[in-house]
C-alpha cells in the first residue's frame, strides 16, 4: 500500500474513533491519523492516498475543524492522488441531511483532481435524503454512531476490504 494519511474532523470523538478503526484495519500507524487542522500542502505532497472523514452537524454542515483545511484541499493539485471519504451522521434525527459533510469533502477533492474511491450502496441504511449520494450510491462510507453503532465495525471491515486493492 502506498503512503496513506487519514484526516478527520470530530467534535464528539466518534469520527476520530472511526478513523482509528480504519487505520487499524489498513495496518497504518497512529502517526498516519491526523486531525483535519493538520492538513498542509506538505502533508498532501508526501501521501499518495488520503482518507478524509467528517461528522455532519446542524442541518448538514461540515464539522468545524474542516473549514480552513477544506480550502487547502481545494487549492491543492490532487491529480494522481487517491481519496476515500467517510462520515458520521444521525440517520434518524437528521434523516434529510444524513452525512452531508461527505459531499463537501468530495467536492473539494474532486475539484482538486483526485481519484475518488470507496462508494457504498445505500442498501441497509435508513435515511430520507443525503447530499452524499451520487448515481444511487454514497460517495463514501456513512456511519451512524447514534442509532446504528452495532453496524459500524461490519461496515468499516467491508469498506476497507474494497479500498485495500486500490490504495
Amino acid at each position: 500500500m502506498k503512503k496513506t494519511a487519514i484526516l478527520f474532523g470530530s467534535t464528539s470523538g466518534n469520527c476520530q474513533s472511526i478513523a482509528e478503526k480504519i487505520a487499524e484495519k489498513l495496518g497504518l500507524s497512529a502517526t498516519d491519523i491526523l486531525p483535519a487542522t493538520q492538513l498542509t500542502p506538505a502533508l498532501i505532497a508526501e501521501n499518495q492516498n488520503l482518507i478524509l472523514g467528517s461528522s455532519t452537524w446542524g442541518c448538514g454542515e461540515l464539522q468545524d475543524d474542516w473549514y480552513q483545511p477544506l480550502e487547502t484541499l481545494r487549492n491543492s493539485d490532487l491529480s494522481g492522488k487517491t481519496v476515500a471519504i467517510f462520515g458520521c451522521g444521525d440517520s434518524c434525527g437528521f434523516s434529510t441531511t444524513f452525512c452531508n459533510a461527505m459531499a463537501e469533502l468530495h467536492r473539494a477533492a474532486t475539484q482538486a483532481g483526485a481519484k475518488i474511491i470507496g462508494q457504498v450502496p445505500t442498501e441497509g441504511y435508513t435515511f430520507d435524503d443525503s447530499e452524499a449520494l451520487q448515481d444511487g450510491q454514497f460517495i463514501g462510507l456513512p456511519l451512524d454512531e447514534d442509532n446504528e453503532s452495532q453496524l459500524t465495525d461490519t461496515r468499516i471491515e467491508a469498506w476497507v476490504n474494497t479500498l485495500k486493492p486500490q490504495l
